[in-house]
């Protein structure tokens, strides 16, 4: 039968886990319109290091 050698107290393998929690985004203001995003990512406005790379598609909104 298999044994283990020695058995991991909790604050062993508390101490283990410690580093692996979940890291929060890296966010930059855009110099043009002051909008949060992610790092080396277009803006929701197509936005990417002060030009407009892209025109956003706006269907998604319902004119009422």
């Amino acid at each position: 039968m298999a044994v283990q050698k020695s058995r991991v107290t909790p604050s062993r393998r508390g101490m283990r886990r410690a580093h692996s929690n979940v890291k929060s985004t890296t966010t930059s203001i855009d110099r043009e319109t002051g909008e949060t995003h992610r790092r080396h990512h277009i803006t929701p406005n197509g936005y990417y290091k002060g030009k407009q790379i892209i025109i956003p598609n706006h269907s998604d909104q319902v004119d009422d």
